[in-house]
This record gives structure tokens, sequence and C-alpha cells, in this order.
């Protein structure tokens, strides 16, 4: 598979969106911007400064982007040059959804609680048919403990929010099948895939038990996900450093390898959705790729 750079120099990228004109947007954790990248790579605009730690991004109904906020970390840079993310900074407000308008870079916070329960740190966001959104908390890690966190469902308007998955251990990445009949939550720690049925819009099939998707037995953890056009689910995948392809059947699951331990992030563009962009945080870079299948059409972005 061969790799083409299209920018350094940012950093700690992720939540890339790749737009209709060829430009992607992303965030850049630790700038705390919402950034865009042209489509040669020559040129990175900041969209909008949130601050904290802008993360998961996607397109909404009404054409805004809306930014899943972890409230920031301590960084770390090895003496390789490499960037880390760490434990809750000394500066951390909490966390919060935010909706930003591209064209003029204003952002409004949507969401900081849940029914009286803060967010700790929200991570990865997806839209379903209907126009609410799906997203996971992360939720923060400090020096002697940790958050307890979950998924949650929300609509764009600020109107409504609610915890539809608790507890699970740091879910990241979050996606939906072609039909959407399945919710995908990857757990960063356990280096978990689950399924879990969807009953009706933002209502987890409570009959049902999740289920784990086929794991490769290595020492790996996950971030973030992307959907392919035929269920494979593709997680970006930590330690080992690329994309883990997952059978939407749970039987079986192939590595793609990248070069960076924190491949953090995967989404498709492109006129067919056949190239692939992938965040390398560690090292700052956005790098693209055709991959082996087409990309599931986003909800207000491909569709």
């Amino acid at each position: 598979m061969e790799l083409k750079e299209i920018t350094a120099g940012l950093k700690f990228p992720e939540g890339p969106i790749a737009m209709p004109d060829g430009s992607v947007i992303v965030v850049e954790i630790a700038r705390g911007t919402l950034s865009r990248v042209s489509p040669e790579g020559d040129a990175i605009e900041v969209i909008s400064t949130l601050g904290g730690g802008p993360n998961g991004a996607a397109m909404g109904p009404d054409g805004a982007c809306y930014v899943c906020n972890n409230g920031g970390f301590e960084w770390h840079q090895s003496g390789e040059g490499l960037l880390f993310p760490g434990n809750q900074p000394a500066d951390y407000t909490g966390g919060r959804i935010e909706r930003v308008d591209l064209d003029t870079g204003e952002s409004s916070i949507l969401y900081e609680h849940c029914q009286g329960e803060p967010l700790k740190g929200p991570n990865d966001i997806v839209f379903d048919a209907d126009g609410g959104f799906w997203f996971t908390d992360h939720g923060k890690n400090r020096a002697r403990d940790k958050d307890r966190t979950g998924v949650f469902y929300a609509l764009s308007d600020g109107s409504f929010i609610e915890q539809a998955i608790f507890p699970m251990e740091a879910p990241n990445g979050i996606g939906l099948s072609p039909d959407e009949s399945t919710l995908y939550v990857a757990e960063t720690p356990t280096g978990r895939l689950w399924a879990y049925k969807i009953d009706s819009p933002g209502k987890i099939d409570q009959s049902q038990r999740p289920k784990m998707l086929a794991q490769i037995p290595d020492y790996h953890m996950f971030d973030s996900l992307a959907v392919d056009a035929v269920g494979n689910v593709c997680v970006a995948t930590l330690i080992t450093g690329g994309i883990t392809i997952h059978s939407p059947d749970a039987k079986s699951a192939r590595f793609v390898p990248m070069p960076d331990i924190l491949t953090t992030n995967i989404c498709f563009g492109g006129d067919d959705l056949k190239t692939a962009y992938i965040t390398l945080s560690a090292t700052g870079r956005l790098v693209s790729c055709e991959w082996e299948s087409a990309g599931l059409p986003l909800n207000f972005l491909n569709s």
C-alpha cells in the first residue's frame, strides 16, 4: 500500500473529514484548533480556535461541523520528537460538544452536561440519518484515578442529550453499520471493538448483549474508526500502529501497518470514496492511500 504524505507539522491531528472540494478538515488537539488542510497539502488554515482538546468531528445536517472537545491533555515529547498525550491538564475545565460555523469560524457550546453529570472527555462522533448524533466520552486520567464513562446520543439543536451505554472502558471510536441497525464502539485500553444493536434512533436494544468483534492476539489499543461500504469496520490501532479491519460478521480481523505508533483516525474521500485519509498523530502527519474498498457515505457529507 503506497502512502502519500499530504502534510506534516500538524499538532496531534485527529478527526479527519474529507470534504467535497478535496480539502481535509482535522482537529489539532495540541493546538486547540479545528483546521483545514488544502487539497495539495501546502496550506493549513485555522477555521476556529476552540481551546481545550478538540477531538472527533463530523458534519451535521445544518452544514456546521460538530466537535467533541475532551478538555485537553498534558503533553509529552520524546527525544525523537514524537508527541504523546498524557493526563488531565492543570487548566482542564471539562468536556463539551461544540458547533462550528465553517464560514465564520464562530463556535458555540451545545452540551457540557448530561442530566446533571458533567461530560468528561468527549472523543468521537457520528451522525445518523435522522440527524441525531452518537458520541463517546473517553474520560480523563489523573495520577491516581480515572473517570468511568460511556456513550451518549444527542440532537444537534442542543435540545436533547441522553446516556445510551454505561459503563465502558474509555470508549473512543464510534460508527454505524450501513443499515444503521448496529452501533460500533471501540475501547482504547482493552483493544476491543463492540457491536450494539440499535432499537430506534438513540436507543440501544437492551434485549441483546453486545457482540465483541474478532481480535488480533497482540498488545494493541484502539482509537477512532470508519466503516466501509460493505460493512467492514476499520479501526485506527495504537502501539502496533496501523488500521485493523474487522469483518461485520465478527469472524475475522486483519492488520494494515502504518508508520506511526499513534495511528489515530481514518476517513474516506475522493470521487468514489476509495481514498483513505489517515492521521499519524505522534509525528503530526496526514497521509492518504488508495483503499481496498470504498468507504461508507456519511450522512450530511457524502449522501
